[in-house]
Parts: C-alpha cells; sequence; structure tokens
C-alpha cells in the first residue's frame, strides 16, 4: 500500500466517523459544520473560478461569485438544514447513498474498465457510472432492517437511491468540468490524500437540495428549515 493511499484510507476513516458525530450530536453542531463546509466549499470554488477568469473579465468574475454564492448559501444551506427536520437518521441515509454511489463508480470502473463516460473526466467509465447505481442501492437494503415501513422494498424508493446517484454523478461531472477549465487537479489541499473539501462533496453539495425538494417541495423548501430550527 502506497502512502499517498494510506492517507487517503486514513482520511476518509476520519471524515465518516466526524460526519457521523456531526449528524447526531445536536442541532447547534450540526448546523456549524454545515456552515464551515459551506464557507470552504465557496472559497474553493471561488479559487476555480479565479483561475478560469484571471480577472479579465470583471464583469463575468463577478456574476459566476454572485451565482456560486447565492447557491451555497440559498440553496445548499437551507436545504442542508430543513433536511434535519426529517431526522438525522434519514440525512444519514442520503450520504451512504452518495457514498456507495461513489464507491460503485471507482471499484466497478477500476476493475472493468471499459469505455470512457466522457472527456471531461477522463478516468470515469461507463462501467463504473453503471457499478454507481447499482451501489446506490445498497443503504436501502441496509436501512430496511433498521426500519421497514420508511425503508420499504417500494419502487419510489429504489428511484430515489438512483435519482440521487444521477445527481451525484452529475455534480461529480460539473466540478470535473470546473477543475479542467481551470487547469487545477484538486480544489484545494485542505485533505491529506484526497485535495480539497470540495473534491469529497462535489456529489453531495448537489444532492441535498435536490433531496429537500424532491420530498417537500418548492413550497415545503424554507417551511422545513424553519420548523427544525423551531424544535430546537
Amino acid at each position: 500500500m502506497t502512502k499517498e493511499l494510506s492517507k487517503r484510507i486514513i482520511t476518509s476513516i476520519l471524515l465518516f466517523l466526524l460526519t457521523i458525530f456531526c449528524i447526531f450530536i445536536n442541532w447547534k453542531i450540526y448546523i456549524i459544520i454545515v456552515l464551515i463546509i459551506s464557507s470552504i466549499t465557496l472559497s474553493e470554488i471561488n479559487h476555480m473560478i479565479y483561475c478560469i477568469t484571471k480577472r479579465v473579465d470583471n464583469w463575468q468574475w463577478m456574476i459566476f461569485n454572485f451565482i456560486s454564492i447565492s447557491y451555497i448559501f440559498f440553496t445548499f444551506l437551507p436545504s442542508a438544514a430543513g433536511l434535519y427536520a426529517l431526522g438525522p437518521i434519514f440525512i444519514f441515509y442520503v450520504l451512504s447513498i452518495c457514498i456507495c454511489s461513489d464507491i460503485g463508480g471507482f471499484i466497478i470502473g477500476k476493475t472493468i474498465g471499459g469505455k470512457k463516460l466522457t472527456k471531461i473526466s477522463p478516468n470515469k467509465t461507463i462501467s463504473g457510472s453503471i457499478g454507481s447505481f447499482c451501489f446506490s442501492i445498497l443503504p436501502l437494503l441496509l436501512f430496511y432492517n433498521f426500519d421497514q415501513s420508511k425503508y420499504s422494498y417500494s419502487i419510489n424508493n429504489f428511484l430515489l437511491c438512483l435519482e440521487i446517484s444521477l445527481v451525484c454523478q452529475l455534480g461529480d461531472l460539473f466540478i470535473s468540468y470546473l477543475k479542467r477549465k481551470a487547469k487545477v487537479k484538486d480544489t484545494g489541499n485542505i485533505l491529506p490524500g484526497h485535495g480539497g473539501l470540495l473534491d469529497r462533496i462535489d456529489g453531495i453539495i448537489f444532492v441535498i437540495p435536490f433531496v429537500q425538494i424532491y420530498l417537500m417541495g418548492f413550497s415545503g423548501y424554507i417551511d422545513a428549515w424553519t420548523d427544525a430550527i423551531s424544535r430546537q
């Protein structure tokens, strides 16, 4: 095992344990961590935007920054807060789907290989994408033993897993596209063996708002956030 792979595995384990702690400890710690994650993610996005535009066009740089700020703080952050109303276990369930989707893509893609999925990210293959969809169902099979009424083997639950995997993969490709345009390998260097924080949560920042809107609709978007706050 190489030194770089060892760093990657240790960092992944620590991130996983930290995620569980932050989700289940209490609302205040959870929201503080989400705020920190949002700030770091925004910083990494803005760095890539700077690399892309080189500030040759101030208006273009300002517009892209405004879009990224609006998305992170007015879409991702409210969604992450609003999902807390559905319970920490459900948040962990959604994150588990994202993690399994990434693992499936990596394992199957490396094992089978084959035709490339897109030029945006040369390392991604069609077999890896299929592996992501297949592995995304695993959390449902596991959580079914925890709560058979909520995590039943229904068509809707299976579709939600597949849709989360799709959004996760699209989010990954979008950030890969930005990195390619910015001519950077990683979004940052905050995580040993991984790069930037955005390199690890590129799909999650799109999945969280998707799940929030999917389950509650646009009308319940802010209501869930308000309800979560009022319960604390």
